[in-house]
């Protein structure tokens, strides 16, 4: 389980198809703290550690299908990287399958039994994309909309809670199809959000509590 609080952004750096999954490589720095079967949300994405090293380990090139990725001597560092891959049911229902190399994603390590709930339950489980549809510079914040297909019936109301991209954020505006949140300067540093432009995808985790009631009140 997660909260929603992002610790660090990983970039990406190798891509590598195995049938229908893809294995990510990552430098991040938080990455020589990570052990091998640790569950790690990636932009709101449970995934697991496979493999961990060092980034000159890579080697010169990196193959994505028939695309070829070359990296030159100079692009090469000693930062510690690790891999994780990715299902195709997974890369179907959120952005990871739309990741390039050099983009970032937002990490977060699963909540210790004792640790505080800063954000809220997130599970790791994203339950559809969304569209951003805005960006407003509010001279100190920003206000960022998204919208979304309305075909799984999720939900958010305002003053409540939703995941974006793994980051924990209160719903400003809702309507039927999409919603606001307002971004706060250390948020918009120190996560991928500074990144978003009209028109990106991103993961979507709807209110765990507000899920299961839609669920009750469905069969009655």
């Amino acid at each position: 389980m997660f909260t929603g609080i992002v610790e660090a952004t990983a970039k990406l750096v190798d891509i590598h198809t195995e049938g229908t999954n893809l294995t990510f490589t990552f430098e991040s720095s938080i990455a020589h703290e990570l052990k091998i079967d640790q569950s790690v949300s990636h932009n709101g994405v449970c995934l697991t550690v496979v493999s961990l090293g060092e980034s000159t380990d890579l080697g010169p090139q990196s193959t994505v299908g028939s695309k070829q990725n070359t990296y030159s001597p100079s692009t090469i560092n000693h930062s510690p990287f690790y891999k994780v891959t990715a299902i195709d049911e997974t890369l179907k229902k959120t952005n990871l399958g739309k990741l390039k190399l050099g983009d970032k994603v937002n990490l977060e390590r699963c909540m210790p039994a004792n640790g505080r709930f800063d954000g809220h339950i997130v599970q790791g489980h994203v339950d559809q994309t969304g569209i951003c549809t805005a960006i407003e510079d509010q001279n100190g914040s920003w206000l960022i909309s998204f919208e979304y297909d309305t075909a799984n019936n999720n939900i958010t109301v305002e003053k409540g809670s939703i995941c974006v991209n793994g980051v924990s954020l209160t719903v400003v505006n809702s309507k039927d199809n999409g919603f606001s949140v307002a971004i706060i300067p250390y948020t918009w540093e120190h996560t991928n959000f500074h990144q978003l432009s009209v028109g990106s995808v991103v993961n979507l985790e709807f209110d765990i509590l507000g899920k299961y009631m839609l669920k009750i009140l469905a069969r009655k």
